[in-house]
Order: structure tokens, then C-alpha cells, then sequence
């Protein structure tokens, strides 16, 4: 737990809780123009109502919904927000969780205005679209806004036991992979391709913003390039974000490690695992695992780790030694 980490959960959780209050606000003034009860979920075809609430029951539903995501965002960041990747990816979970939820009561009580019958609301595609895209803007905002890690040189030489790589006193050499694919890329894949018919079959075009940008995130989520060279490791998305720099003066230990991403980090992509390992998880297996100061770790899973985990090693070491 730090002040940043601490700065970053307060900030981010009170915005959420922000958003859905102005939402409630609003929602409540239309009190007199609503439906009793309302309709508050639709089945298969947008068309048609299967689930009826009270107002005062949507709204606390809602309220519930998002305090119980911002207090997991808030354990993550409390715990384990020890880096500027972990604290962005919590801000910008918490607010949209917040936005989520603000825009669920807009347009699920705004589609009703002035109804007699709620079993005659429609929510239309527009309305589904706008309440998963919308929240994103503020989310992109408050994930900009956490600042960067300062820098935080080791405090001691790179590990004696850690794998090195012989190079002459002059020498250079710069170690590049590709990092892609996965079950992670073929999920996604699929949730696209589900998200696109659905929207053909219901005729919601509206709709068809969503897979356009999951598949948008997907491509920035799957494919990197992980770099080794006289600066330290550079890990970055082919679509040039997001990405993340360790300099060698932070870099305490590299290693080759094995892992598993669902026991350890909970599904696929750039994850914050136990203990608030960060990870560009992609597949099971060989990964390349940097132990950096302050107590912090990454992990990338790419072929060939071992060089370029002792290529780090060696270049780190003669950094101190300049």
C-alpha cells in the first residue's frame, strides 16, 4: 500500500460514485413521467420486456452493482497498485464501472419516458451500444491521468546467480521478439464474431460499433514486441499502445519462468497477477520474468526468454560497472 496506490483507488472510486449519483439525480426527477413498475430487463429481441423493477429498486440495484466492482478494482489497487501499470488499469476499471452504471439508469429509464405500459419499452441498439462505448471516454481520461512510476534505481548489483550472456567489452547486441496469439486472441475472436451476428439477426446496426472496437482492443491486446537492448526492455503493442519500458538501472534479476495464466493472473492479455506481478500474458508456458526494484516484477510470455533474459542480465551489469 502507498500514497500513490492509495491517491489513485480514492480518486478513481469517488468519480464512479459520482457518476451514478448525477445519474440517480436525474433518473429520480423523471419520476413523475416513468412507468410503475418499470421494465428493467429485456430478452432475446430487445423488443420485449421479461424483467419489471420499481424505480427505487433499479436504482439501488445499480448503486449495489457498481460498489461491488469498485471494491474489487479497490483491492486491486490497495494491495497491489504498487505500479503506474496497475493503478491506470484500476482507475480506469473503477470509472468505468461508475459510467457503467450512470448510463444503465439513463437509458434504461430514458427509453420509458412518458410510458403508460413498460411492457411496451424498447431498448433500442443504440441504447446497448452507448452503455458499454460511453463509460470508456472517462475511463481513457482517468487511466491518462495516474501518473508515471518515478524511477527507482536497484540498490545492489544484478543477481550473482542470474543467467548471463558473453559479450566482449565493446560488443553491442539487441535481442528482439514477436509475442502474439493464444487462446486468449481465439476467445476474443470468437466473442466478436457472436457480438456482430447478434447484431445482424436483431438488426441492431447501431450494435456493430461493439465488435469493431473488440476487435480493435484484441489487436492491441495480442501482438507485441519485446526488446532487449543497451536501454533496458521495452515491451509494446504492435498498434503502439499500451506498452511499458523497465530501464537497466531497475532491473534487479532476470529469469526464464513458466507460466500459467488462468492459476496466476486469471485469464489472458496485460493482466496484474498475485502479489501485483504485471504481465503481458498470452499463452501458457516460457515466459521472460524481470524482478525490478521497489519490489516489483514483470512477466512476458515470448520464445527464446533465456537470451533475452541474459542478455538483460549482462547489459544491466555493465550499466552499473560505467
Amino acid at each position: 500500500m502507498t500514497a500513490p496506490s492509495r491517491t489513485t483507488v480514492l480518486f478513481s472510486s469517488l468519480t464512479a460514485l459520482v457518476l451514478v449519483a448525477i445519474a440517480a439525480t436525474v433518473v429520480w426527477s423523471w419520476r413523475d413521467d416513468l412507468p410503475d413498475p418499470l421494465a428493467s430487463h429485456w430478452g432475446g429481441r430487445s423488443s420485449v420486456p421479461d424483467g419489471f423493477s420499481s424505480l427505487k429498486a433499479l436504482t439501488l440495484s445499480t448503486g449495489v452493482l457498481v460498489v461491488l466492482l469498485l471494491a474489487l478494482f479497490a483491492a486491486i489497487g490497495w494491495f497491489w497498485g504498487s505500479t503506474a501499470t496497475t493503478r491506470r488499469l484500476v482507475a480506469a476499471s473503477a470509472v468505468w464501472a461508475g459510467g457503467f452504471g450512470a448510463c444503465l439508469l439513463l437509458f434504461t429509464a430514458g427509453v420509458q419516458r412518458g410510458l403508460t405500459d413498460a411492457s411496451r419499452a424498447t431498448l433500442p441498439g443504440w441504447a446497448v451500444a452507448g452503455l458499454l462505448v460511453l463509460p470508456l471516454a472517462p475511463a481513457v481520461v482517468a487511466a491518462l491521468l495516474v501518473r508515471k512510476d518515478p524511477r527507482e534505481p536497484a540498490g545492489g548489483p544484478v543477481g550473482p546467480d542470474a543467467p548471463r550472456l558473453a559479450l566482449g567489452g565493446d560488443e553491442r547486441a539487441v535481442w528482439i521478439h514477436r509475442a502474439d496469439g493464444g487462446p486468449g486472441l481465439i476467445a476474443g475472436a470468437l466473442a466478436i464474431a457472436v457480438v456482430a451476428v447478434l447484431a445482424v439477426v436483431l438488426r441492431e446496426w447501431a450494435l456493430l460499433i461493439v465488435p469493431v472496437l473488440l476487435a480493435a482492443l484484441f489487436a492491441a491486446m495480442f501482438a507485441f514486441t519485446v526488446r532487449v537492448d543497451a536501454t533496458g526492455l521495452t515491451v509494446r503493442s504492435v498498434l503502439g499502445w499500451p506498452g511499458t519500458h523497465i530501464p537497466l538501472e531497475e532491473v534487479e534479476r532476470a529469469s526464464v519462468a513458466e507460466v500459467r495464466p488462468i492459476r496466476e493472473f486469471g485469464g489472458w492479455g496485460w493482466r496484474v497477477g498475485r502479489r501485483g506481478r504485471v504481465g503481458v500474458v498470452l499463452r501458457a508456458g516460457e515466459s521472460l520474468l524481470v524482478e525490478r526494484s521497489a519490489d516489483r516484477s514483470f512477466v512476458v510470455t515470448v520464445g527464446d526468454a533465456a537470451t533475452g533474459a541474459a542478455l538483460l542480465n549482462t547489459l544491466a551489469e555493465r550499466s552499473r560497472a560505467a
